[in-house]
């Protein structure tokens, strides 16, 4: 005996539970169906434990997608200050670091409990450790789901399951299978927010760096990010790095500007002025972190003789060393994968979905939603905002 509902959805993540308690609050049964023994767990290890739930200048420039248009209508009609709203409705205390982001004070618990009380409130019942085995379209419209908890049917089903990152996590390609079932395209997938990798020669002159970290300017098809850059035993990471990670593919040129928001040639007569006696390796600590100043010298700095001091410097061989500082030109060969990825670039093709409802255009009653849809966000809560906002769009919706 199938038990009855007006909306099933399949995840307990961000997206999920925001969709639960905006369906449940237009008076809509709706049961949630989780397969982990908690729901919420990537909104629980965000933020290093202080979840980055959104961003104050989240616009649909902030997003990946084979159609940059398809997010505006869900990311208008519920934005940052509407999330923004609830968090302060149920009094957690948050803070704006850098870049608009905005993280709770305390624990991302408290956003996870929050979300939970809210579909309580709205009625909607949440079910964990619930393996879904088959899912059906039932003659005549609505599904049927086969679950290890036993048979549930619905007039809706929102798929909220997530994309391919972070597996540990509970990870899998499970709505990706769902869509091809209901006939819909996935756009191919990969790693977003993600370090890179480097190797040989490239690995080789950096990897005993490991743990340096300097603000960079990273710039790849048309694009740049300045924040931080770390280099890792394996190659690189750091915010500007993750940003810049999700439009880099392999082949592509990436180039750093090691000295960013400032005149590089200028920066290096000013030290010429100042220190004319100074050995230019020693000196170039001054602008960069001592060991990465060195590194340069050592490999890509070597042909001008670096020991010399400083005043021997013409004014060319400045303009060499001021180029490679603004145009640092890295070999990345791949990524880390989807192991420590933040997000999942592609997905569901966004052409076959509705963007004010996230309904199938080829099955009525089906939804797609949050991290599973072709559509990824920068880092630094946009993604969460995504979630928020494209399951309150199909909640309001199913």
């Amino acid at each position: 005996m199938a038990h009855s509902h007006d909306v099933l959805v399949i995840g307990g993540g961000a997206a999920g539970l925001m969709c639960a308690l905006s369906a449940g609050r237009l008076g809509k049964r709706v049961l949630v169906l989780e397969h982990a023994n908690r729901v919420g767990k990537k909104i629980l290890m965000s933020g290093g434990g202080r979840c980055n739930f959104t961003n104050t200048g989240a616009t649909p420039a902030n997003y990946l997608s084979a159609n940059p248009h398809y997010c505006k209508s869900a990311l208008a009609r519920y934005t940052p200050a509407d999330f923004i709203e609830l968090v302060d409705r149920h009094r957690i205390a948050w803070h704006e670091k850098e870049l608009g982001q905005l993280f709770c004070d305390d624990s991302s618990k408290q956003i996870v409990k929050m979300l939970v009380d809210q579909c309580a409130a709205a009625g909607a019942r949440i079910e964990t450790g619930c393996q879904v085995e088959r899912v059906q379209h039932v003659d005549g419209g609505g599904f049927r789901l086969h679950t290890s908890h036993g048979s549930f049917s619905a007039a809706s089903l929102v798929v909220a399951c997530g994309g391919l990152s972070i597996p540990s996590m509970g990870a899998s390609g499970y709505g990706y299978e769902l869509a091809r079932q209901f006939g819909h395209r996935v756009l191919p997938t990969r790693a977003g927010l993600v370090p890179l990798t480097l190797t040989g020669k490239h690995q080789e002159n950096l990897q005993d760096l490991s743990g340096v970290a300097l603000p960079v300017e990273a710039r790849c098809r048309d694009m740049y990010f300045r924040n931080f850059m770390l280099l890792t035993h394996r190659g690189i990471s750091g915010p500007a790095i993750l940003q810049i990670s999700s439009y880099w593919q392999p082949g592509d040129d990436l180039r750093l500007d090691l000295l960013p928001g400032s005149d590089a040639l200028e920066r290096l007569q000013e030290l010429q002025r100042a220190r004319p006696a100074a050995e230019f390796r020693n000196a170039l600590a001054e602008l960069l972190p001592k060991r990465f100043a060195q590194r340069l010298c050592e490999v890509w700095l070597a042909h001008l003789r670096p020991q010399r001091p400083l005043r021997q410097f013409n004014l060319p061989e400045l303009k060499q060393v001021a180029s490679l500082l603004q145009n640092w030109p890295l070999v990345a060969s791949g990524t880390e994968g989807y192991r420590t990825a933040e997000v999942t670039l592609g997905g569901v093709d966004t052409d076959e979905l509705s963007s004010s409802t996230m309904q199938s255009k080829k099955v009525p009653g089906l939804y797609f939603i949050g991290e599973v849809v072709d559509v990824s966000g920068w880092l630094g809560g946009y993604n969460f905002q995504w979630a928020w906002a494209s399951g309150h769009a199909a909640g309001n919706a199913a």
